[in-house]
């Protein structure tokens, strides 16, 4: 079965205690899919960013395996 391998950035990392994890896809699925896959108590918040290697994408991007999906919080400067 084809793998992902997830990310975590920032806040996230620390919330979830999880810097990186893989996750073996049955079929294509969208980043929101692999999200509630891996955290189905937490909602993907409309303000986390989303990138599939190293590209910015949506929550409904398809992804079918092979590919890098990481998640940062928001960005903020000063």
């Amino acid at each position: 079965m084809p793998k992902i391998s997830v990310l975590y950035f920032g806040q996230l990392r620390e919330q979830l205690a999880c810097g990186q994890e893989d996750l073996e896809l049955q079929d294509p699925c969208t980043v929101a899919e692999v999200w509630q896959s891996l955290h189905p108590q937490r909602t993907l918040a409309q303000n986390i960013l989303i990138a599939v290697n190293q590209e910015y994408v949506k929550a409904d991007f398809v992804v079918k395996g092979g590919e890098e999906v990481a998640f940062f919080p928001p960005v903020t400067g000063g």
